[in-house]
This record gives structure tokens, C-alpha cells and sequence, in this order.
């Protein structure tokens, strides 16, 4: 703790310069009523046509009539029966209006749910556009929300992720970022560095007041306990990264181990061609499956070998790339067969890199003498499979990723949370510095951990987010 003989100066120090510092930016907001399809284009039982801003419910009342319904008074959050009147015909539909604030976008929206079709849906879209409404660009029904305050840019960017999800563990990181994990952990770390600017200032403002050597002290121990949460999310989300990218695995061999039944063992259906003729597999097959939640990609690689062959040999500088870029190797080997000089040549490639030693066609009688915690397995009768799987997982993740705690896969909450790591590592090098130095790179920091929720992050970054939505979200 630091020693104030004046308590009342830390209220006095948070001046109107520091306030303006801490205040959010503002921005320019086209408050036009904008409209867009918000289901796929595409036959199905519903389409939902969305409207939202001030003269949303104006202009929904032009052309929707409904028996229950008092234009004077339309309730909020209540489904109403009714028509809507189009140059083809009358189409029965169903309309509800959320009034502002309580609303996703934090304005008046109106959603009609039609018949499902594209033409009908963009007819209704259509209507609504003649009557004063403005085409929604992708994302903006999603960024008005944000600039509303409605919900923070870690959230957006959790709900692309919910919407692409293809893993469990994708969604599961996405819904624990929508549900405010992620932005509640960065406002406490703000407010921890708000009190620390504070007491700084104190400390500039009032030198007689404030012992300078045990406010750097509390300054240093307290940006230390941040650094230290930030590192946990960090060692965590490194495992989680597979959850969106998947695990990258080479299978690599000689020719005729058998790689290409073990990956359509691995996949559990007949993707690569499996002939006894050596160098069937002359490129690169990539192909994916899900194990316990978790993208694995696998690369069936040419048989490496010496040939004169110019296609084959393409193909075996891909199997040498694939080596090179994968997160581990499946080094096969043919259990019938002893220990080859062409299989030592392809084990010098890959001793140094994560691997996994595969011993096929242990249906036959093997003669091929043991491996440090090789696995034993029969592509053909798919024996070991399931054990071989666990095996890759394991081996890559390490560690149990526990979605209790914030986990993150987007690429920039990750750069952005690295960024802030060096400030406070460049902080906690500067001791000897003076408390402006100090202040100025502690609002860097600030500055930078309010760029993950959105509250100081670039106005075009936000731009780009925002448009990797798709029309009507």
C-alpha cells in the first residue's frame, strides 16, 4: 500500500484531463431505418425480414394490417397475425416489434416472418424498401448494437464465431465470450489501471503528500498480478487455437505401410485409394474429422522414396512440405517388415519433430522389432483406431482446456492481449523511470486492453469486424 497523509487528494488528483482520457470515443451514426433478409437465402418453414431504427414501426404499418392490431398502441414483444399487402397478393405473416432500448440493436425493430423463400422474403424486403427504409449493408444490424452499447466487439466477434462454429470447442469458447467472460475480465483490468493513474497522479500532483518509492512499489506489484492473469489466458488459449484451426497431422511412411487405409481407417469411410502398387498416392490428400470436439486435418502423404518418376517425385516434395507445416507427424510403418534403410532416411526427417510411431498390419506376423511408445494398429481391421485418436489429441494439447476460465481463439483478442504483456513487461523494466513515464505507459496499456471490447479500438478495424457478417445480422 502506499501512505497518503491526505486522503481527499486522490479524488482531487482524477482531474477533467484524466476523466477526458478515460471517457469512450464517439461516433458518427447513420441513423437511417435500414432493412435486410436475416435467414439463408433458401427454401425452409420461415424467413425473417428485419427492419430496425426510428421509423421502423412506421413504416411496417404502411403495408401490415392484422385484426388484433391498434396502430395507436402495438405492443412491444407480442406476435401479431395479420397480412402483408404486396403487387402479387395478400401474404399471411407474422409481425413483432421491440421498442427502444430493449432491443438487440438498442433501436425500434420490427421482424416479419414470412413463408420461407428467396423471392417472397426479398418482396417483402422490397416493400419495405419503398417505403423509406434503406438496405442494411452486411454486419450493421450487428454494429449498431455495438455502437449502442448494446453489446462490446469481443462479443460481436464471438457471435461470427457461434455462427461458424464447427467444433464443440469452438462454440463452447465463442458462448463464453458472448456470455461477457472476456469483457468483464478486461473492465477489471482497466479499473485496476484507472485507480493505478489515479494514485500516480496523486503522487505528480502532491510530492509532500505521497512517498514515491512505495507508490512504484504498489504500482509494480499490482501490475504484476495482471500480468500473471493475462499469462494463464495465455498458456490456455495457445491449446485452445486448435479448436478453430484443427490439429494439422502428416502421415508419412515408405511406400506401402499402408498410410492411405490408416487415414480411411482414422476417417471411417474409404477417402484415399488403397492399391498394392507402389506410389498409388502421388500428391497430397487432405481430409477432416471430428474427435472428442477437436478438428483433426489429416495429410496422406506420397511415399517417400527414391524414384525417376518426375509426378511421383512432385508428389514427395509435397510429402517433404507437409512435414514441415503439420503440428505432428504419424511416422507408419509396416509391422511385417523389419526396420528399412528407406524407413531410417524418413526417421531422420521427423525424430525432431512431435511424432507418433505407427506400427500397421499388426494382422500379420511381425517381424519388425519395437519402438519407444509406438502404437500397434490394423488399418485394415481398424484395430487401435480409437486409441491412436486419443493419442493425437494428447499428444498436441497437452493439457485440458478448461472453458471455466476465458479462452480465447480470435486472432486479434490474442495480438491484442500479447501487446498489452509487453507494455507491462516494458513497465516493470522502467524502475528507475519517473512517475509521468510511468503514468504515460500505464494509459498505453489501458488504451490497448480497451481495443479487445472496443472502447479505443480503430474506427476501420471496427469496419472490417463488422463486415464479416452476413446481410441481416
Amino acid at each position: 500500500m502506499i501512505f497518503i497523509k491526505n486522503y481527499t487528494a486522490i479524488e482531487e488528483s482524477v482531474n477533467s484531463n484524466l476523466l477526458i482520457f478515460f471517457g469512450l470515443r464517439c461516433y458518427n451514426i447513420n441513423m437511417e431505418t435500414i432493412v435486410g433478409i436475416s435467414t439463408p437465402l433458401g427454401k425452409g418453414a420461415i424467413s425473417i425480414v428485419r427492419m430496425t431504427g426510428k421509423k421502423a414501426l412506421d413504416i411496417a404499418l404502411k403495408f401490415f394490417t392484422s385484426k388484433n392490431l391498434n396502430k395507436e398502441i402495438v405492443k412491444p414483444r407480442y406476435m401479431y397475425f395479420g397480412r402483408i399487402s404486396l403487387e402479387q397478393g395478400l401474404e399471411e405473416c407474422l409481425m413483432v416489434y421491440f421498442k427502444a432500448p430493449f432491443s438487440f440493436t438498442g433501436e425500434d425493430i420490427v421482424e416479419f416472418q414470412v413463408h420461407g423463400g428467396v423471392l417472397l422474403a426479398q418482396k417483402v424486403m422490397e416493400k419495405c424498401l419503398a417505403c423509406g427504409a434503406k438496405l442494411a449493408e452486411a454486419g450493421e444490424f450487428s454494429k449498431r448494437a455495438f455502437l449502442n452499447g448494446k453489446i462490446t466487439l469481443d462479443k460481436a466477434e464471438a457471435i461470427i464465431g457461434e455462427i461458424n462454429a464447427e467444433t464443440e470447442g469452438e462454440l463452447k469458447s465463442s458462448l463464453q465470450i458472448t456470455n461477457g467472460k472476456l469483457a468483464e475480465k478486461v473492465l477489471q483490468e482497466q479499473e485496476k489501471l484507472k485507480y493505478l493513474l489515479a494514485e500516480i497522479e496523486v503522487g505528480m500532483d502532491y510530492p509532500d503528500e505521497v512517498e514515491e518509492l512505495n507508490l512504484k512499489f504498489n504500482v509494480f506489484d499490482r501490475l504484476k498480478e495482471i500480468q500473471e492473469e493475462n499469462a494463464k489466458i495465455l498458456k490456455v488459449s495457445e491449446s485452445a487455437s486448435y479448436l478453430k484451426n484443427g490439429i494439422k497431422v502428416a502421415i508419412v511412411g515408405k511406400t506401402n505401410v499402408g498410410k492411405s487405409s490408416l487415414m480411411n481407417a482414422l476417417l471411417g469411410e474409404d477417402r484415399a485409394i488403397v492399391t498394392d502398387i507402389q506410389g498409388t498416392t502421388r500428391d497430397s490428400v487432405t481430409e477432416s474429422f471430428l474427435h472428442n470436439g477437436i478438428k483433426i486435418n489429416l495429410i496422406d502423404t506420397a511415399g517417400i522414396r527414391q524414384t525417376e518418376d518426375v509426378v511421383e517425385s512432385i508428389g514427395i516434395e509435397k510429402s517433404k512440405h507437409a512435414l514441415n507445416h503439420c503440428d505432428i507427424v504419424l511416422f507408419v510403418l509396416d509391422g511385417s517388415q523389419e526396420f528399412l534403410e528407406e524407413d531410417k532416411q524418413i526417421y531422420k526427417l521427423i525424430k525432431e519433430k512431435a511424432h507418433i510411431v505407427v506400427v500397421n498390419k499388426i494382422d500379420k506376423l511381425r517381424k519388425l522389432k519395437g519402438f519407444e511408445n509406438e502404437i500397434e494398429v490394423s488399418a485394415i481391421e481398424s484395430k487401435n483406431i480409437e486409441r491412436l485418436k486419443n493419442c493425437i489429441v494428447e499428444k498436441v494439447l497437452k493439457e485440458e482446456i478448461d472453458f471455466n476460465s476465458v479462452v480465447l481463439t480470435n486472432e486479434r483478442q490474442l495480438a491484442i492481449l500479447k501487446e498489452a504483456q509487453d507494455i507491462i513487461a516494458e513497465v516493470l523494466s522502467k524502475k528507475d523511470e519517473t512517475l509521468d513515464v510511468l503514468s504515460m505507459l500505464i494509459k498505453a496499456l489501458w488504451q490497448t486492453l480497451g481495443k479487445i471490447t472496443g472502447n479505443t479500438e480503430n474506427e476501420d478495424i471496427i469496419d472490417l469486424i463488422f463486415s464479416k457478417f452476413c446481410l441481416g445480422k
